[in-house]
């Protein structure tokens, strides 16, 4: 197993890393398409469809986002737009908290894969208009996600149910505990702290997510950290919610050792559109 995995993050890296780091964003962009497609395909399977029907969502995946593209959205600000991805975000996180994993079994089938369709072209979009933004505010982003689930982890393991017995999220995701979480935010509140001060050593021609955010002051910089750690949860147990509905461990085996897309982008789907929005406003 860690073999597969290691093999399976290097072949990942050597594909993505010099897309993202090269100055035209159409490649990355074109490889997160493909990806969000493939996440589309397990979103499809996990709620009850079947094999050529979830192709034919992961095709729809792409066409929509090769629309937007078309259309030429991936250019403009979209303040509103944003506006309300990141508030459905937020209505959506409240309810899976509250609702559980018995809820989501009873929406119709058909409602439940419209909202991961549009969640993963929301997020395509998200990650397309960052990469044209600049490589260092589109790295920053995934950074926050990455170091906030590193915190959330270390932090689970050495205190979690010590200070506050009951878990986070139960029925859900029993793994999870509230100092793991808090954990998490002290991590990105230290990543915000260590690449704002980067910024203004390297002086790069594009600032990161958190100096854009220092612009409005540092209570500013450190409320939005720490709304954007909660969120990063927030899309880690919604997916798992969907998972444990269907009965599934991992969404899929695309990727050996690592479980499937979904797997690696859940917590990417509310942070990047929640990014955009506190970008553009």
């Amino acid at each position: 197993m860690l073999k597969q995995r290691v093999i399976t993050a290097v072949l990942l890296l050597l594909v993505l890393l010099p897309a993202l780091f090269y100055r035209d964003p159409g490649p990355f962009s074109f490889l997160a398409l493909l990806f969000m497609a493939a996440a589309a395909w397990e979103w499809a399977r996990l709620n009850g469809f079947n094999l050529p029907a979830s192709y034919l969502v992961g095709a729809a995946c792409a066409l929509a986002c090769a629309v937007l593209w078309w259309a030429g959205w991936l250019a403009q600000t979209l303040p509103q737009f944003w506006l309300v991805a990141g508030a459905v975000w937020v209505l959506l996180g409240a309810w899976v908290l509250r609702a559980g994993v018995p809820a989501w079994g009873q929406l119709n089938r058909s409602f439940r894969l419209l909202v991961g369709l549009l969640a993963l072209v929301v997020t395509w979009l998200a990650v397309a208009q960052a990469k044209l933004i600049g490589t260092n505010f589109l790295l920053s982003v995934f950074a926050l996600v990455w170091v906030a689930d590193i915190g959330a982890y270390f932090a689970g393991r050495t205190w979690g149910g010590r200070l506050v017995t009951r878990k986070l999220a139960a029925s859900i995701s029993p793994g999870k505990s509230w100092e793991g979480v808090w954990g998490g935010m002290v991590a990105v509140l230290l990543l915000a702290w260590a690449w704002t001060r980067f910024d203004l050593w390297a002086q790069p021609d594009v600032p990161s997510f958190y100096s854009h955010l220092a612009e409005r002051g540092v209570v500013f910089l450190v409320i939005a950290c720490l709304f954007m750690a909660a969120m990063s949860v927030v899309g880690d147990l919604f997916e798992s919610l969907v998972k444990r509905s269907a009965g599934a461990k991992d969404s899929s085996r695309l990727l050996p050792g690592h479980g499937g897309v979904l797997d690696r982008v859940d917590a990417l789907l509310p942070s990047l559109p929640l990014a955009m929005m506190l970008y553009t406003f």
